[in-house]
């Protein structure tokens, strides 16, 4: 084939790539003739026309991103895991952090999917984490993962698409407690461990759900032998608090430790520069006492911290009411205040 054959060729191969490639873009630019090959023919039916409105982004899926490496159970280096929901929008998001909750024993970030994807609907990149559980870690260790996956989205907000100034943070039950310590810990670095530490931990906006502020009286609304329960050396808050004795930890329950106790509370590190909160409990919760947020409420509120708390009427402890529009839409706008609106100013 003759030079200028093989420069045709060349030439059409790289048009015929480019149209392909191009994808919405080209679309815009070519002119369509809708149905031209067929609308001759004969008996030719008419097809019916559906009409969108973009109303929510595309949302892509990163799986198992290690946020850190971590002691845990005689090894040096655990990995950590996020699993992060990107809009594909072209522009810095805020970031939200979720907790998953898993009774201190558990932490299954797989979970909160219907919130998660409500929010990255809404324009967040969410990032959901695991983190080290009782009885072989114990507090501040969960604590110190939260703020490493906090910094860890700071610290690599440009590969994400995040603007690192306006980061929030939600959880429920053990997930809510770690966000209120993470929330109630902002402005200061006592719990910064690990890897990114040249960005903060700070949260400008966290969001409760049900969680524990209190150790001591995580059954203070129920029965007295479901407050016995909670007192014993096998409650999970003991085993958050003490650790397990085979693992070198304190035997005893909640109460075994007052200094420790009080240490892994929420309300003990609030200040001027706590992050704004809502907190929201369900009317039925049998598991974790309402008046568990409304300690930290009242406490907020005492301090001046900018906070909000709901009831939710008939919800018990996560299930299907927490996933309704009334309540995301509420977790939504709360957001929305602090990490979107700041940021039009």
């Amino acid at each position: 084939m003759r030079k200028t054959g093989w420069k045709k060729l060349w030439v059409t191969l790289m048009a015929g790539a480019w149209l392909f490639m191009g994808g919405d873009a080209m679309a815009a630019k070519l002119e369509i003739h809708v149905d031209a090959a067929t609308k001759n023919l004969p008996g030719h039916v008419a097809s019916k026309q559906l009409e969108v409105q973009i109303e929510k982004p595309e949302i892509l899926l990163i799986s198992n991103v290690v946020y850190e490496q971590v002691p845990s159970r005689g090894y040096s280096n655990v990995p950590m895991q996020m699993d992060i929901l990107k809009p594909r929008t072209g522009k810095n998001l805020p970031a939200v952090v979720f907790v998953t909750g898993g009774g201190f024993i558990n932490a299954n970030k797989d979970n909160g999917i219907q919130l998660r994807m409500h929010l990255a609907e809404q324009g967040y990149v969410v990032g959901s984490i695991n983190y080290r559980v009782a009885p072989t870690a114990r507090f501040p260790e969960p604590l110190e993962d939260v703020k490493a996956a906090i910094r860890y989205l700071k610290a690599n907000a440009e590969k994400w698409g995040i603007d690192p100034e306006h980061v929030g943070i939600v959880g429920g039950s053990a997930g809510g407690y770690l966000t209120a310590m993470a929330g109630t810990t902002s402005g200061t670095r006592s719990f910064d461990k690990g890897e990114n530490l040249q960005v903060t931990s700070d949260v400008q906006a966290a969001v409760d759900l049900y969680g524990l502020s209190d150790l001591t009286r995580v059954g203070s609304d129920f029965s007295e032998d479901v407050q016995r329960r909670h007192r014993s050396a096998g409650a999970t808050e003991a085993l958050w608090v003490n650790g397990s004795a085979v693992f070198g930890g304190k035997d005893g329950g909640i109460l075994a430790d007052k200094e420790a106790v009080e240490a892994a509370n929420p309300i003990h590190y609030i200040s001027k520069n706590s992050a704004p909160m809502l907190l929201m409990h369900g009317t039925a919760d049998s598991v974790v006492s309402p008046s568990q947020t409304d300690l930290l409420y009242q406490a907020l509120q005492k301090k001046g911290v900018p906070s909000e708390r709901y009831l939710v009427k008939d919800a018990q402890h996560g299930g299907i009411y927490w996933t309704q529009k009334p309540v995301l839409d509420l977790i939504t706008r709360f957001f929305d205040q602090y990490l979107k609106k700041s940021r039009e100013k």
